[in-house]
């Protein structure tokens, strides 16, 4: 983009850059800045990047910093479960997955990364979604019927919120075939400014091999893990 090889940028500069002429290089920097992405110096009239261009730079350096972090901690997960780990983070209802570690078994649960799903329907979505307030939860889902990946889904606002009070209490979140047939999840939030859910950890295997004593068990490592990562991010992230 060409906000990203110069701080100013004039129209005649982006007319050139989109090979577009002045009227339509001027409609389209019209409709950036009013959604933000631009803003028109008033003395130079050349466009600057503007709040909402900026916070999406700031989102990705973010979420690089905590890959960044995460990896080492992913990989470790890894090798000392023998099942994939997962690092994901909250998007609005969705929980979208970061980075990955898979298990080195033949039967394992394959990487996620870059997937988004359904926040309701995975670990690493409660996780998060029980470290908000339950007026905030209820606003995501707002038309009280949730997305259903699987027959185990949880559906309605009603159990969500009963889910997720029983997974502030447990100390971690549980997926046991919600998202996928076969495969179950246990995960933890990474706290960050203000005990905001900043991304989770994540360890899923098959169902088979991941009974509630397992979790339990993966679930101690994982608070240990998190706790550390959210004391390496929050000060550079600025969560």
């Amino acid at each position: 983009m060409l906000f990203r090889e110069q701080t100013r940028v004039r129209l005649s500069e982006a007319s050139e850059h989109l090979g577009v002429a002045h009227s339509t290089a001027h409609r389209l920097l019209a409709m950036l800045a009013y959604h933000g992405f631009v803003r028109q110096e008033r003395d130079s009239r050349a466009y600057v990047a503007g709040p909402a261009l900026v916070e999406i730079g700031l989102a990705a350096i973010r979420q690089m910093d905590i890959r960044l972090h995460a990896r080492p901690v992913l990989e470790d997960l890894a090798s000392s479960f023998a099942e994939t780990a997962h690092l994901a983070v909250l998007e609005g209802a969705t929980v979208r997955y970061l980075d990955a570690v898979e298990s080195s078994r033949a039967l394992r649960v394959a990487a996620r990364t870059g997937a988004t799903l359904p926040a309701s329907c995975t670990a690493s979505g409660k996780a998060m979604l029980a470290m908000l307030p339950e007026s905030e939860v209820a606003e995501m889902f707002a038309d009280d019927k949730l997305p259903a990946l699987t027959q185990r889904s949880v559906t309605n606002l009603e159990n969500l919120l009963t889910e997720l009070r029983e997974t502030r209490e447990r100390g971690y979140a549980l997926n046991t075939e919600e998202s996928e047939d076969g495969v179950a999840s246990v995960a933890v939030p990474i706290l960050g400014r203000k005990d905001a859910p900043a991304a989770a950890l994540v360890v899923s295997a098959p169902v088979t091999r991941l009974d509630a004593e397992s979790a339990a068990r993966i679930a101690v490592r994982l608070r240990d893990d998190a706790a550390l990562l959210g004391e390496l991010i929050a000060p550079h992230a600025g969560l």
